[in-house]
This record gives structure tokens, C-alpha cells and sequence, in this order.
């Protein structure tokens, strides 16, 4: 009786958690994951060539996680040996170290706008290969401009070993623009109706300013008046006695 009871016990664990499995995992195959959670990714590509000339290569991917985190990481790929011997050797000819990334966020298309920025290869090298990029976007999400920086960034012809150049130390920023304060205009029309609500209440309100403060007005006019008024005569006697 026991091992039976053993048996039952064990099949119906199994059916549990089968079942589980299947309530978890409600993603089918071919169903496309929320950008919020999956991310949008771009490739980040570098150049750096002897001759002043621009041949670009991928350096690694960057991954935007937009929504609450908002959060942009890169994952890159190690340098090559050929890459760190042909680094070294152009930390002497004040070369440049250029990137560069497409301006529209997870597009695969050979024929993308992109947007670039560039170092001077021997600080890059003197920094041990550790570099600032920011990413700038409009209010859309679409790129509109990336910079790069080394730290240190000066270039004081200091010898760098092998090691210090097999992997970047890199931090990324997201810049986004953020968005003025609108003016409260609903607030203020609501006040404004309010105010010419009360005034249709009060028709007293209404009147213009002389009908509201005649009784003040016609005195100080009347006054005006006479003080203005002269006598002709008097004014002629007054200048004839000074000729005398």
C-alpha cells in the first residue's frame, strides 16, 4: 500500500509542476517581446587607420532600455593583437580614433544616416583604453548626436604595455531632452470665466469708471475751470504799468 501511495504522490508533483511550467511560460514561439523589456540595440563601430582614412568596424552593441529604467549599456568585444599593436603604433602619429552609430535606434540597414565623434588616438592610448560616450536623442527616441571623451585626455607620450589595451573601460551616458513646463492655460481660462461669471451676477460691477466716481470728478473740474478762467482787463492794466 505504501509504494503505491509513493507512485501517486510523485505523478501528480510531476503533473503540478508541468503544469506550472506551461502557466509561467505563456511567450509562444515567434511572439515579439515588448521594446520596454527587450530593448531597441545599435552597433557601435570604430576606425582607425594609418592613412587618414575612415574603414569602420563593429567595436561592440548598445542596448537602450527605455520606459522606467531608462537605461543604455554597451557590451563590446575584445581587441584583437593586431588592433593593440596597430594602436600602440599610431599613438605616435597624433592619428584619430573615430566611432560612430546609426541615428535610428535597432535598424540593420547598410544605407543609415549615422552620426560620429573621434579622439585623438594617443590619449586614447594613455588612458588605457578608457573612454566616455554619450548618446543624445530627441524627444522621439531618435539619435541626433554622440561624443566621446578619454579620461585622462592628454597626450604626454607615456609607454603603455600590451594589457592595458585587450579590453575598453567604457561608460555610457543618454542624454534626452527634457521637456519645459507648460503654461497652465486651463487654470487660467477657468479663472477668467469665473470672473465674468460674478460679473453677470453683479451688474453694479459694470459701469465705467466716470459713472463710478462722477461725485469726484465734477468738483475737481468745476475748480479747474475757474482757476484756469482770467480777467482780459486786468491782464492789459498789468502791462501798461510797467512800461510806466
Amino acid at each position: 500500500m505504501e509504494p503505491r501511495r509513493g507512485v501517486m504522490a510523485s505523478g501528480l508533483l510531476l503533473l503540478l509542476s508541468v503544469f506550472g511550467a506551461g502557466l509561467c511560460n505563456t511567450r509562444r514561439p515567434g511572439d515579439v517581446l515588448d521594446p520596454e523589456v527587450a530593448g531597441v540595440s545599435v552597433h557601435l563601430e570604430h576606425s582607425f587607420e594609418f592613412d587618414d582614412s575612415v574603414r569602420y568596424k563593429k567595436r561592440g552593441t548598445l542596448l537602450w532600455r527605455p520606459g522606467r529604467e531608462n537605461s543604455l549599456t554597451l557590451s563590446q568585444m575584445q581587441l584583437t593583437e593586431d588592433e593593440r599593436v596597430k594602436l600602440r603604433d599610431m599613438a605616435g602619429t597624433d592619428g584619430l580614433y573615430r566611432i560612430r552609430i546609426p541615428r535610428k535606434l535597432g535598424s540593420e540597414s547598410s544605407t543609415l544616416d549615422y552620426v560620429s565623434s573621434f579622439v585623438r588616438i594617443c590619449a586614447l592610448v594613455e588612458s588605457h583604453l578608457s573612454d566616455v560616450i554619450t548618446v543624445n536623442t530627441d524627444v522621439s527616441g531618435n539619435i541626433i548626436g554622440v561624443s566621446i571623451v578619454t579620461i585622462p585626455g592628454s597626450c604626454n607620450g607615456a609607454e603603455v604595455e600590451d594589457v592595458d589595451l585587450e579590453v575598453f573601460n567604457t561608460t555610457v551616458h543618454l542624454m534626452q531632452p527634457v521637456l519645459a513646463a507648460a503654461p497652465e492655460t486651463a487654470a487660467f481660462i477657468e479663472r477668467l470665466e469665473h470672473e465674468q461669471a460674478q460679473k453677470a451676477k453683479n451688474p453694479q460691477e459694470q459701469k465705467s469708471f466716470i459713472a463710478k466716481y462722477w461725485m469726484y470728478i465734477v468738483p475737481i473740474v468745476i475748480f479747474l475751470m475757474m482757476s484756469g478762467a482770467q480777467d482780459p482787463n486786468g491782464g492789459s492794466g498789468g502791462s501798461g504799468g510797467g512800461g510806466r
